[in-house]
């Protein structure tokens, strides 16, 4: 009978040192992960960035970010950081800086609406 509650309990310490380390699995399976851009597309994607902020150095990407398809960071020489974010075209759809400020990414030619001509005579 000795033997055979030894073997039990092996058997019942395997099994809770299994469901443990399953748990733990579970447990930081939530943890997000950015994934970087690479390849082809890295280099679209920094190109498209840098040609929308002017100067700057790229310092940090992401594929599938929450706001875009590609997120490019780029660090200004000022140190400012711009997020640029690109649709799978590589096409600017909005950017933000590390201030807060937004952008939706389209090109008005420098008009905004108080400055437009509303066609409308005056």
């Amino acid at each position: 009978m000795r033997k055979r509650t030894r073997w039990i309990i092996a058997g019942v310490a395997t099994v809770a040192a299994a469901g443990a380390g399953g748990g733990i699995a579970v447990a930081s399976g939530g943890v997000e992960r950015d994934t970087p851009i690479t390849g082809p597309d890295l280099v679209r994607a920094e190109a498209a960035a840098l040609a929308y902020v002017g100067d700057g150095r790229v310092t940090e990407t992401e594929v599938g970010d929450e706001e875009s398809y590609y997120e490019v960071e780029v660090t200004l020489p000022d140190g400012r950081q711009i997020d640029v974010q690109l649709d799978e075209s590589f096409t600017v759809v909005g950017s933000s800086d590390d201030e807060g400020t937004d952008d939706e990414g389209t090109d008005d030619g420098g008009t905004d609406d108080e400055g437009s001509d509303d066609g409308g005579d005056d």
